[in-house]
């Protein structure tokens, strides 16, 4: 294949296999005006060949839009930084180097940062800068610039001379060719709104990179998700009742106007709190038979706006009674004055405040997205038992509904991600009409009989099938790959509970395990991945044992051949639920029955499943085998969800599995990658 011209801005001198026409298909979208969406396994070096190609994009308009590598793992920051420093290196002398900020959330790079009012305590106490605090935050915008640095580098140097780092950075961009950041400077409208400005930047002058893209969807949602309780009503209305209070102290006459809206707002406040601890004392009693049901948005929000008809109601009669002039908003707008109010209630009046964390805040948004999607199927609203009074959930069905308008509105995109399976999923759901993207799934560099993948047909997770002797023949399927390797074992299951359930009572000879804790950091997963490279050539051998979806089965790299094998245990679908319903119920709407339950439920769940697989081969040399310990797998609803290249060995019990996995290891050993 001929060289295209990106391979200017490739890290490396030898690309590797499949690069150069990953490189050559994403330049192609981008200067078609087209979104580009890459299934591309670990192997291809995606971040070089997707830097590469939207940095050639970029300059083809001399550097006048910026790229944004969005990503939602701090790994993945260390790994583009140092790929923009390899392509740096290997420009001409004559060439301009391109300039990165390295941008992570303010909580990780403030100190003492209160969310409440906005305010951190890098540059003194919050309320008082130094005089000089431009040049020195001038100095750490320079420092940034000077050299792709990563975020922790320029914590240490701004804390030095007393600077806010997260200024500093955001000062930065405006002047840099690449920001690497989270999805929600993007992807939550108040973030995106308050940050790109901030920033210098405006989204039809934006090249997106969305990279580990298959989360996209669920993160989009999750940004939209909002809980109503009792309690967050009634601490709103403290809330407002504290900041009236203050507004009455300042007695400040420019704010007059102000003060008499907010008066309103409260009396709403309290209006809503005895209406909305009736209703959900009504909604609880419904829960007799069911731990959770759906409730119309409308009627919900009907709720909010009853309590401002009631306040409305009082001021007509205080007005007839002539006791004194009483606010009134206009009827139309009354419900939107009331969500604003809510918003601005006690917050810092910098533009800095990127997070909503007062219940004001909480039962505004929840507001804002009734009102955004009344009248929707593409909005789940259910009531469930949680908490001490119950509690209503809002969850946005359809991502599209806020990412497609990002992605048409911006210069350009691409999206990436070894489970990007398929495409044309992810296109639909995150509202890329197909005239306006390019997809392609790229092979896996990696030779396909070192990591031959083995289905146990004897045993699953299937709800009606589980039991004692279920479970033991898992154990013993494990037992038999322990016994036939020497390395390091992962097992990954569906859930903390069947996770328990496999783990209560075992014991597996010949390796200790090390089970997944819920409250885990990153701190204690990067110890765990270095005392298994600490303990690789020796007989202390470890089985990881972690659930699919956390700390252990994504964003982790266990390259160097740290894992011998991998084993999922059965199917992660999601529980049935009255959101999963409606999920269902949206998607058979949207896109058709045929595709509605492998939209909602099995490809999520398989995809989940190749992210586990996907954990132990990182590079050419690395081998391992993969266990699939469920016979659905081979079903044809579950197995078409699987890439067309991965080839299933079957599996009848546990001594055909210790056979296949003595031929494997026997035959194919790991070796040094050159």
């Amino acid at each position: 294949m001929r060289m295209p011209s990106s391979t200017l801005w490739l890290a490396h001198e030898q690309p590797r296999q499949g690069q150069i026409e990953m490189i050559g298909d994403a330049l192609e979208s981008l200067q078609e005006g087209k979104i580009f969406l890459a299934a591309a396994p670990t192997g291809i070096g995606k971040t070089a060949a997707a830097l590469a190609s939207c940095i050639d994009f970029a300059s083809q308009d001399h550097f006048q839009s910026t790229i944004m590598f969005l990503t939602g793992k701090q790994s993945q920051h260390r790994i583009v930084i140092d790929t923009i420093r390899l392509i740096n290196n290997r420009l001409p002398e004559d060439q301009r180097k391109i300039l990165v900020v390295d941008l992570i959330g303010r909580d990780s790079m403030c100190k003492n940062l209160d969310r409440f009012q906005g305010i951190c305590q890098c540059e003194g106490d919050g309320f008082s800068t130094p005089k000089n605090i431009d040049e020195l935050r001038k100095e750490v915008r320079n420092f940034i610039l000077a050299y792709p640095r990563h975020v922790d580098e320029t914590i240490s140097m701004a804390r030095k001379i007393n600077v806010c780092p997260w200024k500093a950075a955001r000062m930065a961009v405006s002047a840099s060719n690449i920001v690497v950041c989270d999805y929600n400077h993007l992807f939550i409208d108040g973030v995106r709104e308050a940050s790109l400005p901030s920033m210098g930047l405006t989204l039809e002058q934006t090249i997106l990179i969305v990279d580990e893209a298959h989360n996209l969807p669920d993160r989009v949602r999750m940004g939209l998700e909002r809980s109503i309780t009792p309690t967050i009503v009634r601490n709103a209305s403290f809330e407002l009742e504290e900041m009236q209070g203050m507004l009455e102290d300042g007695g400040d006459e420019k704010n007059s106007d102000f003060l008499v809206q907010h008066k309103w707002a409260l009396e709403v406040s309290k209006d809503l709190r005895v209406r909305m601890t009736q209703v959900f004392q009504k909604y609880l009693n419904k829960l007799e038979d069911v731990d959770e049901y759906s409730i119309d948005a409308d009627d919900l929000l009907q709720i909010f706006q009853t309590s401002i008809d009631a306040i409305q109601a009082k001021g007509i009669q205080e007005n007839l009674q002539g006791s004194h002039t009483a606010f009134r908003p206009h009827p139309k707008e009354a419900l939107y004055l009331f969500t604003d109010l809510l918003a601005a209630n006690s917050v810092s009046t910098s533009e800095e405040q990127d997070e909503k964390e007062q219940d004001a805040h909480k039962v505004s948004g929840a507001i804002e997205i009734l009102q955004r999607f009344a009248g929707s199927t593409a909005l789940s609203v259910v009531f469930d038992g949680g908490g001490r009074d119950g509690r209503i959930r809002l969850r946005l069905l359809d991502p599209g509904l806020v990412s497609g308008p990002i992605f048409t509105r911006c210069k350009g995109a691409m999206l990436m991600s070894g489970t990007l399976h398929p495409p044309k999923m992810y296109a639909d759901l995150l509202g890329i009409p197909e005239s306006n993207a390019n997809m392609k799934a790229y092979e896996s560099p990696f030779a396909k009989e070192r990591r031959p993948v083995l289905v146990a047909g004897d045993v699953t997770t299937e709800y009606k099938s589980r039991s004692e002797q279920n479970t033991i023949k898992m154990r013993e399927h494990i037992q038999e790959v322990i016994n036939q390797c020497t390395g390091h074992v992962a097992v990954f299951a569906p859930s903390y509970f069947l996770l328990e359930d496999l783990m209560d009572g075992a014991w597996f000879q010949n390796v200790r395990p090390v089970v997944e804790n819920r409250d885990w950091t990153k701190n204690d997963v990067d110890d765990l991945v270095l005392r298994l490279r600490e303990l690789k050539d020796s007989p202390q051998r470890r089985m990881i044992v972690g659930v699919f979806g956390g700390r252990l089965s994504e964003g982790v790299d266990y390259h160097g051949g740290l894992l011998d094998a991998v084993v999922c245990v059965g199917i992660p679908n999601p529980p049935p639920s009255a959101y999963q319903n409606a999920l269902k119920d949206y998607m058979t709407t949207r896109f058709g029955k045929e595709n509605s339950w492998r939209y909602a439920s099995t490809q999520p769940a398989v995809n989940a499943i190749l992210q586990a697989m996907g954990r132990p081969i990182r590079a050419i040399g690395d081998r391992a085998l993969i266990v699939l310990l469920d016979k659905r797998i081979e079903k044809y609803n579950y197995s078409r969800c699987f890439p067309k290249d991965i080839r299933f060995n079957h599996a009848s019990g546990p001594s055909s599995t210790g056979r296949f996995a003595r031929r494997f290891f026997t035959k194919v050993v790991q070796t040094q990658e050159k």
